[in-house]
């Protein structure tokens, strides 16, 4: 990692204890990753006694990539990345992923291949982190208020919140008399409702924008978009995450998750939008579902915290813990997007926030430094990215409607 710059403190920082609120898939992730430094104790909280989300998530390739070149070759994503990264930074960070701990590695490589239940990546990380026996992580159960989180942190301690989209500490990271106000801290960006589907498919099924349009010709209200990314399972079994689009009033009649039959029961002409995309796979390649369909409604935004660090606290001189202490926001805490992204840019996150920890030679404020600026330009990615994604599913529902496509282009 880079060594400090001139003005910052020239001994090195010692290993204070680090405690990681959270054990999510990036909590847990950071918790592995810093359990490869010699030296660092790690105390992981731990709210659910057992992991049960079973929701299907596909991690990125660019957390397995060895080149600048790899790296950037997302269609979508590349041309943002090289806009907004230097790359002596992107040849830093991947130098820093080589160093990793093959043991870890070995499973981001077998889940960028496709997808995989969520409770399967926590429960890998978790028996990884007991599997090493190096006595340096202490895991302690229970949930952890804001109070709680801020009160157990001792000289050299450095806090790290991945409680996610309902972040404890994110708040609290302006200064003010107020510190636990709501959204002080949080821009939100509205981007769509939607119903989450997935199901099993009981054959080989790939599908690219032809197919999407192709499939919801008859779809004039609603239509069903399946994520372009699959994998298959047992050589055949098909795993199909779409989205469909909906009002926030359909959106507030509806429970937070239901099945196919519960939505055809309920608003049928939402149903047929999905049902008629599944009928059209089947045509094609004779298979079945594989069990029943899950459907969640989730609201689309973008968020993101103005801070990420307790650089504000410092900045202020006020008596108060936080203004000593390094806290780090990360995952969901820190910046939240939608279309499936967010498990890989908490990955992505916590590989640059270990190598910093891990980093003796870099102040606590040179970290806190870089890590604001390298979390807003993470902040920029991500926003192009979904906007993006965002307007061209706006501009394939429009395909038929000339007038309706010639609106949502902006040209020149």
């Amino acid at each position: 990692m880079p060594v400090p710059s001139p003005g910052h403190e020239a001994t090195p920082r010692p290993a204070g204890r680090v405690h990681v609120v959270g054990s999510g898939p990036v909590g847990l992730f950071l918790t592995a990753l810093l359990q490869s430094i010699d030296g660092q104790a790690v105390r992981l909280y731990e709210r659910r006694p057992e992991f049960t989300r079973t929701r299907m998530v596909s991690l990125a390739p660019y957390l397995v990539a060895d080149s600048i070149e790899s790296y950037e070759a997302d269609p979508i994503d590349g041309e943002n990345v090289e806009a907004i990264f230097d790359p002596t930074e992107l040849e830093t960070r991947l130098a820093y992923r080589r160093t990793v701990a093959p043991d870890l590695m070995s499973l981001l490589r077998d889940w960028t291949l496709g997808f995989v239940p969520l409770n399967t990546v926590e429960r890998s990380l978790s028996t990884l982190i007991d599997a090493r026996r190096t006595g340096t992580v202490e895991r302690i159960p229970g949930a952890v208020s804001a109070e709680q989180a801020i009160a157990m942190l001792e000289p050299g301690d450095t806090l790290v919140d991945c409680t996610g989209s309902r972040s404890i500490l994110r708040d609290a990271l302006v200064p003010g008399s107020d510190e636990f106000g709501r959204d002080r801290n949080t821009v939100r960006v509205q981007l769509e409702y939607a119903l989450v589907v997935t199901f099993l498919y009981g054959r080989r099924y790939a599908c690219n924008e032809y197919c999407k349009y192709y499939k919801n010709l008859e779809n004039s209200e609603y239509k069903f978009i399946p994520a372009v990314h699959r994998t298959f399972h047992d050589g055949s079994i098909t795993h199909v995450t779409g989205i469909i689009g909906i009002s926030q009033d359909l959106f507030e009649a509806m429970p937070p998750a239901f099945d196919g039959a519960w939505l055809r029961d309920h608003f049928p002409s939402v149903a047929q939008s999905m049902d008629r995309f599944i009928d059209k796979i089947r045509a094609e390649t004779h298979g079945e579902l594989v069990g029943d369909l899950e459907i969640v409604r989730i609201p689309l935004y973008l968020y993101r915290a103005r801070n990420v660090t307790s650089r504000a606290w410092r900045a202020s001189g006020a008596d108060h813990p936080l203004a000593t202490a390094p806290v780090f926001l990360l995952g969901d805490s820190a910046i939240g997007s939608p279309y499936f992204q967010s498990i890989s840019l908490g990955f992505e996150c916590a590989f640059f926030l270990a190598g910093h920890i891990g980093n003796r030679n870099l102040s606590v404020e040179e970290m806190l430094d870089r890590y604001e600026a390298f979390m807003y330009r993470q902040w920029l990615r991500v926003y192009m990215r979904t906007r993006m994604i965002k307007h061209n599913k706006d501009l394939l529902e429009s395909v038929d409607d000339t007038f309706g496509l010639l609106a949502k282009l902006h040209v020149y």
